[in-house]
């Protein structure tokens, strides 16, 4: 007579659930997505943070040397020309007309202008000191915005000013750009943020950041 034995699993083996493993899953897929998610937004804003940073230093190389972009060949700074005789001259329109008027040319007006320029330039494309560079770059975007008035539809002289928005223009662009790329700390990728931060007396001193 035949015997038929009938096996059973052995204990410590337990087969695979596949169920649980999807559900163990799902967290670890989340948490992959919400990490490629913010490591594309960092390098978004690490971009914009060097694009922006090369539109300042681009500017002072142009007017410091007259590169033939803004600036004419032998007109540049070097060659004795003034990087605010041209823009603030030319001001028609606005309340600080005149005040601009008699900052154009100024060896001081130039000075800090180009320091500026220069300054705003590369703390941006080496990623440091991003909080003051936002601090300085507004404050030179609203004297800007001064002097070319977009509120206004006509020049001193009655002339069409030709601008096309009452209130927003590039130059508030650039100013919110620089106060968010210092908000959310863009230095730290594809720059020097992080090593800057941990200097002595930058981490002593939280503006500097």
């Amino acid at each position: 007579m035949a015997v038929h034995q009938h096996t059973t699993p052995k204990a410590g083996f337990p087969l695979p659930s596949l169920h649980r493993n999807r559900t163990a899953s799902a967290p670890e897929s989340a948490a992959s997505a919400h990490a490629d998610t913010h490591t594309v937004r960092a390098y978004v804003f690490a971009s914009a943070r060097v694009l922006v940073g090369f539109v300042f230093l681009w500017a002072f190389l142009d007017k410091t040397f007259g590169l033939g972009y803004a600036t004419q060949s032998g007109k540049g700074w070097i060659d004795g020309g003034s990087p605010t005789k041209g823009f603030h001259g030319s001001v028609a329109v606005g309340p600080m007309q005149s005040t601009f008027h008699s900052w154009a040319g100024a060896t001081w007006a130039d000075w800090l202008f180009m320091l500026g320029l220069l300054g705003i330039g590369l703390a941006l494309i080496a990623g440091v000191a991003l909080r003051l560079t936002a601090l300085a770059g507004t404050v030179m975007m609203a004297f800007m915005w001064m002097a070319e008035w977009p509120p206004a539809q006509h020049m001193s002289n009655g002339t069409p000013s030709m601008s096309t928005n009452p209130f927003a223009d590039y130059h508030l662009i650039y100013a919110v750009v620089l106060i968010a790329l210092a908000a959310v700390s863009a230095g730290d990728v594809l720059g020097l943020g992080r090593l800057w931060a941990r200097l002595p007396y930058v981490r002593d001193h939280k503006w500097l950041h």
